[in-house]
């Protein structure tokens, strides 16, 4: 049992919120070099490479992943397109709003516990819900305005990433964390690789094979070596603090992203999308708080994944 350090856990966080949006930002900018589903296998791939060995130095066992092969399977397929409806959205909106609109996966997750599985869900956090639907929709307009349906794109991701953490929740229970980022990671290179192959010659949009370009390849590399260690960093911080008080803290990721937003890109969020994303983050943190208020009404439970990129 990991003793809890609460001051090491939030400094892990911290680093999940400053690396994925840094790894975002950098598939951003590869998105005029690299198709999207080539961009999401290198993604992969990088990911297998560097958690290779982090599974041989702790002694990991793979036996219990091939145990929920199938469901693994099914995490790998929602984390590709996940990835991919992302980085192809990066195409189109600034990284602020992109990440913004994506954060309506809390309420998403919500709602999808309240009328999926069952759960218990107040009326006071079901008002949270429509009041961060109404914040992301703020964020959106503009961007829907100028850009159509791709503002549509982090819409998806949130669904998406949803089912995704419902999936991961039931996995957590039996396989460890990085065996499965890494079983799950070399299943999506399985499946994707081939596809790609298989797709390019018939020009297929989002499956075009580029060689990068020489100049580019650190930025390639950067790009998977973020989002893994962004990754690994949130995993991490959950062995040491509870998810209760790490919640919160990852809200940090969306003024993070409009500052790389603004210095990479010169992109800032409008004055309505500012607005939005204030609301949004209002009631995210309102839900978090309903929900230590509940938990400390009931029994403890195990840390949970927040985000998983």
């Amino acid at each position: 049992m990991v003793q809890d350090r609460p001051v090491l856990g939030i400094l892990l966080m911290l680093g999940f919120c400053i690396m994925a949006p840094m790894g975002d930002a950098l598939a951003k900018l590869l998105g005029g070099h690299i198709d999207v589903a080539e961009l999401v296998a290198i993604r992969m791939a990088v990911q297998v490479v560097l958690l290779l060995p982090v599974v041989w130095w702790l002694k990991l066992s793979l036996a219990p992943a091939f145990g929920r092969f199938r469901l693994i399977a099914v995490r790998a397929v929602l984390h590709m397109l996940g990835i991919g409806m992302m980085f192809l959205s990066l195409r189109y909106l600034p990284l602020a709003d992109a990440v913004a609109i994506a954060f309506v996966m809390p309420f998403i997750m919500l709602l999808l516990g309240r009328f999926v599985l069952g759960e218990e869900v107040g009326s006071r956090r079901l008002i949270a819900c429509c009041v961060g639907f109404v914040g992301t929709l703020l964020v959106m307009q503009p961007s829907f305005a100028e850009v159509g349906w791709p503002a549509l794109l982090p819409v998806g991701v949130a669904f998406d990433f949803a089912f995704f953490m419902l999936v991961t929740r039931q996995l957590a229970k039996d396989v460890d964390a990085v065996v499965l980022q890494l079983v799950s990671g070399s299943v999506a290179c399985a499946l994707l690789i081939p596809l790609i192959f298989v797709l390019a010659p018939f020009e297929t949009p989002g499956f075009a094979v580029n060689i990068p370009e020489q100049s580019i390849w650190w930025l390639v590399l950067a790009m998977g070596g973020m989002g893994t260690v962004a990754h690994l960093l949130m995993t991490w911080s959950l062995r040491f603090a509870p998810a209760a008080t790490l919640a919160p803290m990852q809200y940090l990721e969306i003024p993070v992203a409009a500052l790389i937003g603004w210095w990479i890109f010169r992109d800032f969020p409008n004055g309505l999308a500012l607005v939005g994303i204030g609301v949004t983050v209002a009631a995210g943190l309102y839900i978090i708080y309903r929900e230590q208020r509940l938990s400390r009404l009931s029994p403890p439970v195990s840390h949970q994944d927040v985000r998983v990129e």
